[in-house]
Order: structure tokens, then C-alpha cells, then sequence
């Protein structure tokens, strides 16, 4: 199930600021080099999670999920001279490509890429060091990936999950995926540690702030 219409979608794209040179390749590449186009984060959502790092302040940014590479290359644009992004990709192919477009970057540098099971490398990482925790992978473990990032985010940080309405499915979940994602979305409501905002763009995303 579509949640959004397809013009919506397309006049909000026309009507967003456009991204670099860069991430529109990316763009290009994903949509019709890779057997997932569905998974582009895309013009909208990149630009989102930019102003969210500029609004926020965040210098630190922990990425859950690489895939291509542009949800990191569109944040690290956005962070300041010495800002960080440690993004965590378990699929070595998806690794290489993503690595190959950080390196024609300009904000490259700011970005580390770890090749590994997100899981055990959040469990390594410092409590409460990252501004912003972007999550946008295996669906399964969202729950898991949330705890750690509570952990690991600072009070007032933010906590951001992509493809928090999954398709719709998430309202008869009928599969383990789906199942997964409803209960994730029932947690962090009833997690009394963080405020909230659930948004409905693209595919649904859950805006989370540790509370201070």
C-alpha cells in the first residue's frame, strides 16, 4: 500500500529545495543500479533529515543502515566542519558502494563507514556521546536498535526511524516484518523516556527526543 499518492509525492519533491550534484548520481545509480530502489531515502526525506541536523545542532550522527549512502552523504553535507557520522552497513556489496561516493565527497570526511551487524557495534559505542541516532534497516530489529540508541544518544538528542508506517502494513500486520514494526511503533509510545512525533512522510517517520 502506497501512503502516499504518487502526485504527492512527486509535488513534494518538485517543491523541495534540490540536493547536490552528488546525491542526485546516487539517486540515479540506486533507482536503477541496485534490485531495491524502494529503499532511497529520496529528495524529500534527505532534505528532512538535513534541516534536522542544522535545526538540532547535532555534531555527532550515528546511522543505522547505510545502504547507497545517501541518507549519510545528505546528513554529512549538513553537519558543520568537524562534525561526525558513524553509519553501520552489514552488506559488504552495499559497503563498497556507498564507501566509492563518500570518497568523491567533499564531506566525506566526515563520515566512517563500519562493515558489521549494527547490533553488536552499538553495543561498543559510548553512552550518551551521539546528537542523532538515524535508524533505517533490517525491520526485525528496530526494537533492539532503539534501546541501544537511547543508551547511546544524549538527553535532548533525537532518535529518528524510517519506514515507521511500512506500507501499511503495519495496521493488519500479516508477517514477521510487519509484526516487528507495529510493536516497535507500540514501544517507543509507551516509553515514558522520550516525547514523540509520528509523521507521515514517504513511508512514515518516528521523530524521538530523549528527554532531557
Amino acid at each position: 500500500m502506497d501512503m502516499v499518492a504518487k502526485e504527492a509525492e512527486e509535488y513534494a519533491a518538485d517543491h523541495t529545495s534540490p540536493l547536490s550534484s552528488l546525491l542526485e548520481e546516487v539517486e540515479r545509480f540506486t533507482l536503477t543500479g541496485t534490485p531495491y530502489p524502494g529503499m532511497l531515502t529520496g529528495r524529500v526525506e534527505g532534505r528532512f533529515l538535513q534541516l534536522v541536523v542544522q535545526l538540532s545542532g547535532a555534531r555527532q550522527v550515528v546511522e543505522v543502515g547505510t545502504f547507497t549512502g545517501y541518507s549519510a552523504l545528505a546528513m554529512a553535507e549538513a553537519l558543520p566542519q568537524d562534525g561526525t557520522i558513524l553509519t553501520i552497513e552489514r552488506n559488504p556489496d552495499y559497503a563498497k558502494i556507498a564507501q566509492d561516493f563518500f570518497d568523491r565527497s567533499s564531506s566525506g570526511y566526515k563520515i566512517a563507514l563500519r562493515l558489521g551487524d549494527a547490533r553488536e557495534v552499538l553495543r561498543i559505542l559510548p553512552d550518551a556521546k551521539a546528537d542523532l541516532v538515524f535508524i533505517d534497516a533490517d525491520k526485525q530489529d528496530y526494537s533492539a536498535y532503539y534501546q541501544e540508541s537511547m543508551r547511546i544518544v544524549r538527553n535532548g538528542g533525537l532518535i529518528l526511524a524510517d519506514n515507521a508506517l511500512w506500507y501499511g502494513r503495519i495496521f493488519d500486520p500479516q508477517d514477521d516484518d510487519s509484526r516487528a514494526m507495529a510493536d516497535f511503533n507500540e514501544m517507543v509510545n509507551e516509553d515514558h523516556r522520550s516525547e514523540k512525533l509520528f509523521l507521515t512522510i514517504r513511508d512514515g517517520i518516528y521523530l524521538i527526543r530523549k528527554s532531557p
